[in-house]
């Protein structure tokens, strides 16, 4: 189905919907918040949909990859895939199981685009509502973006990072969300990735969590 037919059938106005992302957007800071060096606790994000069933995981580790505390949230989808709004399918469930951690981390990694995506990404989107530095972690890039050399360039400007984190392996696209340099994002990133795991450890860590719930839920 064409995003005009799936826009018509949900009742959605995509023009206001980019309008808001655009605007969002514009509270972006890529300037690091804290000092990154310091940091205690780590959290990654990650998402399943099976049907019409989303889960949701956050789950917050320390420097040596031992869990601190993991939750979900479950919940029906309520907006359709559109492939540039991610964030208004998935971010109500992700903001529902975040919250409901008591131990909140230093920094979240998602498996999702920043400031590589045209308009507003999933990580990007997160920092600003929760206000914690966010990295964007992709395994692909939109067309308005181009790679020279590692850098990816988007108007112009150097957002992102193309690693090569595993060999023999396709690429990630490293971003900054909000709050976080791109030079921290891409540290950080090199920093807790593990072998043989492509991704970062915390990603990985909440990519297993989130296969047991589903696993547990027999969704």
């Amino acid at each position: 189905m064409e995003e005009g037919e799936i826009a018509s059938r949900y009742g959605l106005n995509i023009e206001k919907l980019k309008e808001d992302q655009i605007k969002l957007a514009k509270t972006i800071e890529l300037k690091d918040k804290l000092d990154f060096d310091s940091i205690e606790r780590i959290g990654a994000i990650d998402t399943i949909i099976v049907q019409n069933k989303i889960i949701a995981v956050a789950i917050v580790c320390d420097k040596e990859f031992n869990v601190i505390e993991e939750q979900y949230f479950m919940d029906t989808l309520r907006f359709p895939y559109l492939f540039e709004f991610r964030s208004y399918r998935e971010m109500r469930s992700i903001i529902e199981a975040f919250n409901k951690l008591n131990e909140k981390p230093d920094v979240v990694f998602l498996k999702a685009h920043g400031v590589t995506h045209p308009r507003l990404g999933l990580a990007s989107h997160f920092a600003i509502f929760t206000g914690i530095p966010s990295i964007g972690v992709a395994d692909f890039l939109f067309d308005c973006d181009k790679v020279e050399d590692e850098d990816i360039i988007k108007d112009g400007k150097k957002v992102g990072k193309v690693l090569m984190s595993k060999e023999g392996s396709k690429p990630i696209y490293v971003s900054a969300g909000s709050f976080i340099s791109l030079a921290s994002s891409l540290k950080l990133c090199k920093e807790f990735i593990r072998e043989p795991h492509k991704l970062p450890e915390p990603l990985h860590l909440a990519h297993k969590y989130v296969k047991s719930v589903k696993a547990e839920m027999k969704i």
